[in-house]
Parts: structure tokens; sequence; C-alpha cells
């Protein structure tokens, strides 16, 4: 039976019904996690959850250590990776309180600690990241979306963009030409490390406001903040569909 591992982003830092059997501070040879790996029941299920950004949330997208969050979730015993991203919406589709689950993502983010295959190698070693999310867990996820009757787009290409910033009006107006329909801050490396690593991984993202330039009104924190509140129950009963389901 697999294992399976959830990374809660912004909106998701404690799985709530998660019976937290053990918390693990994991040490891993590329320092500490955001937070220790909880191991738990949830929906019927032994799962894995570890927050993102910290309990409480203190770490900005550009500092989160990737690289120990999936190394730790993977020494725990993890072998798929359901990741939670609040994100902006590009495409006219993509509305607040709309969910992606993306196909394909271009990163744009620099200066992160972004592969283990960098220090002390025999060989060079290259990984395959023509698709970048594990078909099979998309096709849960979008069933889960499905029977959970959310409106939901089972195709999308994701931005990840440096932050912590909001991104100008140019700037999505870049991205839009480059074909992205969301923009987050925190799906690369994660998404790439999660290869090297042979997890499986797939993205469930919630759009939480309209991105730069998509609507006349200012994007505020209490807007974005109104749609985590309204969109989690939902986050988490499509996650709890999925594992039911695997």
């Amino acid at each position: 039976m697999t294992v399976y591992a959830i990374i809660g982003g912004t909106g998701l830092t404690q799985l709530e019904g998660l019976t937290i059997r053990q918390s693990l501070s994991v040490e891993t040879p590329y320092g500490a996690p955001s937070a220790d790996v909880q191991i738990g029941d949830y929906a019927g299920r032994e799962v894995l959850f570890l927050a993102r950004h910290g309990h409480p949330h203190r770490l900005p997208p550009h500092q989160v250590n990737y690289r120990a969050n999936l190394w730790a979730l993977k020494q725990a015993g993890a072998q798929a990776v359901l990741a939670v991203n609040a994100v902006g919406g590009i495409h006219a589709a993509m509305g607040t309180g709309h969910f992606c689950v993306p196909h394909q993502l271009i990163d744009y983010t620099s200066g992160r600690q972004h592969t283990y295959f960098a220090d002390d190698l025999e060989a060079v070693t290259h990984i395959d990241f023509s698709y970048p999310y594990t078909e099979s867990l998309r096709q849960q996820l979008i069933a889960a979306l499905a029977a959970e009757g959310c409106g939901y787009s089972s195709h999308g290409v994701y931005a990840c963009t440096q932050g912590p910033r909001l991104e100008t009006v140019a700037e999505i107006a870049r991205l839009e030409r480059d074909g992205c329909d969301i923009v987050g801050m925190t799906g690369m490396p994660e998404a790439a490390l999660a290869r090297e690593l042979e997890l499986d991984y797939a993205c469930l993202a919630l759009v939480v406001n309209p991105a730069a330039g998509k609507s006349t009104a200012v994007i505020t924190m209490a807007e974005i903040e109104q749609a985590l509140h309204d969109g989690m129950g939902k986050v988490k009963s499509t996650l709890a569909r999925v594992l039911m389901a695997g």
C-alpha cells in the first residue's frame, strides 16, 4: 500500500483531523526541514504531513529548505507526495476558489538550492523532467475533485516565481505569453527534488487571487486569507478521497 505524504502550503500548516501518533524531528544532510514530520491517521490511512512554511507559518518561499523537506519525508517512508499550493490565477478559467491540477511548470526562481546532485559526485546525474508531475497521482486528484463537485481544471501550467513579493502586471503578462495558467512561489524546486528522490509527486493548487492585472481590484492579504479559509475544507476533503481510494 502506497505511503502518502502531504506537504501543506499557505493556509495548511496543520492538518485538522489528523490523529498524530508520532512527530519526527528528522536530521538531514541538508539541514533542518521546515517542521517535524507528523505521522498519523487521516481518512482511515496512515499519512505523513509536513508544513512547508513551518508551524506557525514563518518561512517565506525563497527560504524554505526544500531539500531537507523532501529528504525528511523520504527518510520517514514516503512514497508519494501530495503537494498543496496556494496560487494566483492567470488564465480566465482560474478564478478565486478554482482548483487546478497542473500538468506542466516553468521555473522562474533563482538562487535556491535546487538539486541533490551538487557536491562530491562520482558522476554527473541528469533526471528526465519532461513531465514534472506523476500522471497516476494527478489522475487521483482529478477524480477526487470531480467526486467532491469542485470547480477544477485537469491541466495547467504552473509558473513558479521567486517571491516573497507578488508579481507586477508586466511580469504576469510575460508569464501569460509563456503559456502559464497559474502562478505560485513554492512549486520549484520541490517537484524536481521529488523526482531526484524517485518520489511520486503531484500538485493540488487552489487559486486564492487573480494575478496582477487580471482584476481591477488591488490584491490584498485579506482577500487571499478569505479565499484560503473558504477553500481549505475542499482541500482536506479532496485529499481524504485520494487517501481512501489509494
